[in-house]
């Protein structure tokens, strides 16, 4: 059996970078003659098989003949007389199309090793166009590799917007469009994923909820940066600075879908834009099938982004309702997850970066002392239903009135001493 490593594993060996998963390619093998050998079938468009020791993915050689639009509109052909040079043909971008034999010899017929070189996103042929999942891979690729200086090749952008023109990008199927933003958020870069879609007019037709933002103005005292789209994608790099969790880094960037909605005549004010938010979050989720954790997530930030800023200065009251409504008492609470993404939110603003945020020490220790509560009394009275809730709920309030007044009076002894 002739193999070869392909894809990822060889573009990253070359940038010295770390790779995750091998997948080899087999030549002049029949899918009878995998079997015979051990290995297990799990491809369902084409023929790929796991390894009966390593598990690696192996796959036949094959090419794609364009049959109806769309991802899935191909015909595959995979017999043993494709050659190794016609797969790689097939592939999206150059860097994606070396292979690399046993013995190591790196196998590149598309100069891919001079695109990583250059730093270059660059499509291996015209076959590009016919998948426009590729769209979304070359944005989600961008996000991988900005930091280390990768951009996109005219002549694909190009293409790409040739591709959102001619309307292949409206075949795009939920489940696709959710895998990829999925993996982008979990990416060195995530903000250049949006960057890219938006460079090849996709982020309209794709993301349309987050395209909306591009142009709305912001007061520019809180606000320097000015546009909404512009803040957006700040936030979405403040997080991506603060945390590596994918449902903190969706909900700074969806955390002010409302402003979209502000009429005009108002602006650059955007009052109640929070609440105005949800409608919108609730279509993008449901569009896209996005994971309750991750919903429920991006609907606290939404509502109470602003409620944290100016944590404090809220009422006992009012902050022990917030840490009620973002579930923060629960033992498996994401508080820390809502503090991140407002935390993104404030800093992403131009020249605001590296700003303190002392509210995130606030409401940490506002949520503790709430949470550390004695419910001894109230379970040892004839209370019953709602008048428990309310009964807990007086106790938080008192516990966080207590702290507030502790909190400002070290504060203001620690500024006079100093």
């Amino acid at each position: 059996m002739k193999t070869y490593l392909v894809g990822g594993a060889v573009r990253d060996r070359l940038l010295d970078y770390p790779v995750k998963e091998y997948d080899w390619l087999v030549i002049g093998e029949t899918e009878a003659s995998m079997l015979a050998q051990g290995f297990r079938p799990v491809g369902k468009d084409f023929p790929v098989f796991l390894h009966p020791i390593s598990h690696d993915e192996y796959a036949l050689a094959r090419t794609e003949r364009k049959t109806a639009p769309g991802y899935k509109g191909f015909a595959v052909h995979a017999t043993p007389d494709v050659t190794l040079e016609e797969d790689l043909l097939r592939r999206d971008l150059t860097i994606n199309a070396m292979a690399m034999d046993t013995d190591g010899v790196l196998i590149d017929p598309f100069r891919g090793r001079d695109d990583l070189q250059n730093r270059l996103l660059r499509h291996v042929s015209p076959a590009f166009s016919e998948d426009p999942v590729r769209i979304l891979r070359v944005a989600r690729f961008a996000a991988r590799y900005a930091h280390l200086g990768f951009k996109v090749a005219t002549e694909t952008l190009t293409l790409m917007q040739d591709m959102v023109g001619q309307g292949e990008a409206n075949h795009l199927v939920a489940e696709r469009v959710w895998a990829e933003l999925y993996k982008a958020l979990q990416e060195a870069t995530p903000a250049a994923f949006f960057q890219v879609l938006r460079e090849c007019d996709a982020l309209e037709v794709i993301f349309p909820e987050i395209d909306a933002l591009f142009g709305v103005p912001q007061p520019e005292k809180h606000h320097p940066e000015i546009d909404t789209g512009i803040h957006t994608l700040m936030a979405l790099e403040q997080a991506a600075v603060l945390t590596t969790d994918p449902e903190t880094r969706l909900a700074a960037l969806l955390h002010d879908l409302g402003k979209a909605r502000t009429p005009s005549r108002y602006w650059p004010s955007h009052h109640g834009h929070e609440l105005g938010g949800l409608p919108v979050l609730n279509s993008f989720c449901e569009r896209l099938r996005v994971p309750k954790s991750f919903k429920n997530l991006c609907a606290h930030v939404m509502q109470y982004h602003s409620h944290c800023h100016r944590v404090l200065e809220l009422r006992p009251d009012t902050l022990a309702d917030m840490l009620q409504a973002i579930g923060a008492f629960k033992p498996d609470n994401r508080l820390q997850c809502f503090i991140l993404a407002c935390e993104a939110d404030a800093r992403g603003r131009t020249g605001l970066e590296n700003r303190a945020y002392p509210q995130a020490d606030y409401l940490r220790q506002a949520a503790q002392a709430a949470n550390t509560i004695d419910t001894t009394s109230i379970m040892q009275n004839p209370l019953k239903g709602p008048e428990i809730g309310a009964a807990i709920r007086q106790l938080r309030i008192a516990a966080i009135r207590d702290f507030k007044k502790q909190y400002f009076s070290l504060s203001v002894s620690e500024a006079s001493n100093n």
